[in-house]
């Protein structure tokens, strides 16, 4: 009994250790793995013209929701980005700008860690306006 009892601890520390090295291992791999929206967000139009009051709006949005992490300038220099990995995009690159509206607001919508989705936290609206803002951004 005592001997079947250890070989069942035994099982369970082995268990917990393989699927916590696994679960490791995967966040690592998606960390490091280059963030690419799927091929149907370029089909999302953006149906704002991007004109003065709706790049406001997005300025307004950035100010309030995203320098922490992306800093004040867009550059991924925040203060709390510091601490996260992968380190935030900076938003001013060609490779950023080179990605259409609709990829920007399908990773703005879902999210990924480390940084939160917000298709609960702002409208569909606030969502193009701060893309719309985004692309005032680049160097």
């Amino acid at each position: 009994m005592n001997h079947t009892n250890f070989e069942f601890k035994f099982l369970k520390v082995s268990i917990l250790t393989v699927a916590t090295v696994l679960i490791v291992g995967f966040i690592r791999i998606q960390q490091t793995v280059e963030w690419k929206a799927p091929k149907e967000a370029d089909a999302l139009k953006n149906p704002y013209k991007g004109g003065s009051e709706d790049i406001k709006a997005g300025k307004k949005i950035f100010a309030n929701m995203c320098t922490i992490c992306h800093g004040d300038k867009g550059r991924g220099d925040g203060v709390a980005g510091a601490a996260l990995n992968p380190k935030p995009t900076n938003l001013t690159t060609k490779t950023f700008n080179d990605q259409s509206d609709g990829a920007i607001f399908w990773k703005i919508t879902e999210g990924r860690a480390p940084m939160a989705s917000y298709k609960a936290t702002l409208s569909e609206e606030n969502r193009w306006q701060l893309v719309n803002y985004l692309r005032t951004l680049k160097k």
